[in-house]
């Protein structure tokens, strides 16, 4: 009954914030909770406890909070370790401009995952020849990547199908960057911007092809129904459409994640 209605109370607490703000704010909870039991143990034991013992203290704390507040199970483990590195950091003497060069090149990678829920996931080349067989032959086609990261596979399939239009949409500023110049490196007739695909129209394109997180999926599909024409497609890897049966489902390579294929 009592993990029930802290459960409750939880969700309620955090239904207007993102995960992310949801994982800071457990963290200064579980901080606070730990200084009150270090106040509450100073006086009442002859041998304090030691800084470790609060770091794991309040680790369990977080991850505890996570679980009970049913957020997904990496973010678990997230809340766990997190007080635990920065205590090995602390204890390591690392120079603070390592933080902040660590803390600039993940957010340029991270942009807007805290938002977003996407995380960066890169393809595998083995997915060129399975999406290259999918793609209407012999006739020019306008193809989006909806988070197309380095833009590889992009950059693979326009020197084949040089006859159809390749478009990548990113929304992390350094994989854009990388992907832009790529392009420009290579002569590639790609064309790569940094934008949200949230914000763009489907209408115009024959193929989207989507690696995203299975949080985005049902908004993705609820698009893709209003926006995208009669005979395209939608291209999902290894993420599913929760109640929508796909067209079909492709086996990339051996204990790769699948290709999923819904007809318009």
């Amino acid at each position: 009954m009592f993990t029930k209605s802290l459960t409750g109370a939880l969700k309620m607490a955090l239904l207007f914030f993102p995960p992310a703000i949801q994982a800071l704010l457990m963290q200064v909870v579980s901080l606070l909770l730990c200084l009150s039991l270090s106040f509450f143990l100073r006086g009442g034991l002859s041998s304090p406890p030691s800084v470790f013992f609060y770091v794991i203290v309040q680790a369990a704390i977080a991850a505890f909070f996570a679980f009970i507040a049913k957020m997904d199970w990496w973010w678990r483990f997230i809340q766990f370790f997190f007080p635990v590195f920065i205590w090995g950091f602390l204890l390591a003497g690392i120079p603070s401009y390592y933080y902040l060069a660590g803390f600039v090149i993940l957010a340029l990678l991270f942009w807007s995952t805290f938002r977003t829920q996407v995380p960066y996931y890169p393809s595998k080349g083995a997915l060129l020849p399975v999406v290259l067989e999918l793609l209407p032959k012999k006739e020019s086609i306008k193809f989006v990547d909806i988070g197309s990261g380095l833009g590889g596979l992009l950059l693979r399939l326009s020197r084949v199908r040089t006859e159809s239009n390749f478009i990548g949409i990113e929304i992390a500023p350094l994989p854009w960057i990388i992907s832009y110049f790529r392009s420009l490196i290579l002569r590639s007739k790609v064309q790569f911007f940094l934008g949200n695909y949230e914000e763009m129209d489907f209408v115009d394109y024959d193929v989207v092809f989507a690696y995203l997180s299975p949080v985005v999926m049902p908004g993705l599909w609820a698009k893709v129904k209003s926006e995208m024409r009669p005979g395209s497609m939608l291209l999902s890897y290894e993420f599913i459409i929760p109640g929508v049966e796909p067209d079909l489902c492709l086996n990339i390579a051996e204990n790769d994640p699948f290709l999923y294929v819904w007809r318009i």
